[in-house]
């Protein structure tokens, strides 16, 4: 079987890019924070995840322009990344609207807002799970050539862990219960998670 194959500086020749379906499902960092005067800013981020365990790191990237997200947070130092559950999609999808600076997307969503403990960026209340965090670098991303692109990568340690007692079990955060959404490529695509399996590393 042969394979489809193309150079992504050269075009792909396919009716939409392949290439954030193929790297998927990416789960959502919904990403609230505050300017410099206290106006709430919520949006959700696809290239969004973990990248370190100790200390617990986590990023999001956004592309084309720079967000307000990303200015808020260079401003204050401080985020939350809210899970992001089947039971608050519309909301989520609200709150990707293309709206003004200084616009509380929270509202806009009539999203109920919870205190932060560690940072000042409220959370969302009905969230399962948020991530409280503190800026690491905002770095600007370039391409092989070393050319700056226009898109900035967002690195924050987690200094703060807030679960929704419904979604631990034993001691255990539940994936299902929460029902975690992840996005998968193509406009409109996302993937709820139903059903998890257990695969058990060789020793």
């Amino acid at each position: 079987m042969s394979d489809y194959f193309y150079e992504p500086s050269k075009g792909h020749g396919l009716p939409h890019n392949p290439l954030k379906a193929i790297v998927a499902p990416r789960p959502i960092g919904w990403i609230s924070s505050v300017d410099t005067e206290g106006r709430v800013n919520l949006a959700p981020y696809s290239f969004f995840n973990a990248f370190c365990e100790v200390p617990p790191i986590i990023g999001f990237c956004t592309s084309g322009v720079r967000k307000d997200s990303v200015n808020n947070i260079e401003a204050t130092g401080e985020f939350v990344a809210n899970l992001v559950g089947a039971a608050l999609i519309e909301e989520m999808n609200i709150t990707s609207a293309d709206v003004a600076p200084g616009v509380d997307e929270m509202d806009l969503a009539n999203l109920a807002k919870a205190p932060s403990t560690c940072v000042k960026p409220p959370r969302v209340a009905n969230a399962a799970a948020a991530l409280e965090c503190k800026l690491i670098q905002i770095t600007q991303l370039t391409d092989a050539s070393g050319n700056k692109i226009n898109a900035w990568l967002t690195l924050g340690e987690v200094v703060g862990v807030h679960i929704n007692h419904a979604y631990l079990k034993d001691g255990i955060f539940d994936t299902v219960a929460a029902r975690t959404v992840g996005r998968c490529g193509y406009r409109g695509d996302y993937v709820e998670v139903k059903e998890m399996f257990e695969l058990v590393r060789p020793r």
